[in-house]
């Protein structure tokens, strides 16, 4: 009986001490801007496929989605007065990936 508390103690101890947990989830983030002058924008809609996630860009155009899986995504830009833009990128397991978006004015 000794032996096999002493055996279990020692094999919760092997995995209690593992390591470095892997992180399975991606981050996507990046910066909307304006395609002629380079500018920040801010209050695009910036929406996620699949997921139906979606932001709303900060004054300095940014924005970011957390833990994501590590899949391929849509990402679909959209702010009055510009037309909509889409980009494809896939989020990668323990990464930020950095996706900037430029949209461009309509006439």
């Amino acid at each position: 009986m000794k032996r096999i508390a002493l055996l279990t103690g020692i094999c919760l101890l092997f995995i209690s001490c593992g390591g470095d947990e892997q992180n399975w989830y991606g981050t996507l983030h990046g910066v909307v801007t304006d395609y002629d002058t380079q500018e920040q924008l801010s209050g695009a809609n910036v929406s996620l496929a699949p997921g139906s996630k979606s932001v709303v860009t900060g004054t300095d155009g940014y924005f970011e989605f957390k833990d994501l899986e590590a899949i391929q995504y849509t990402l679909t830009v959209q702010k009055s007065g510009y037309a909509t833009n889409r980009k494809t990128v896939t989020a990668i397991s323990g990464e930020d990936t950095e996706v900037n978006i430029s949209i461009t004015k309509n006439n």
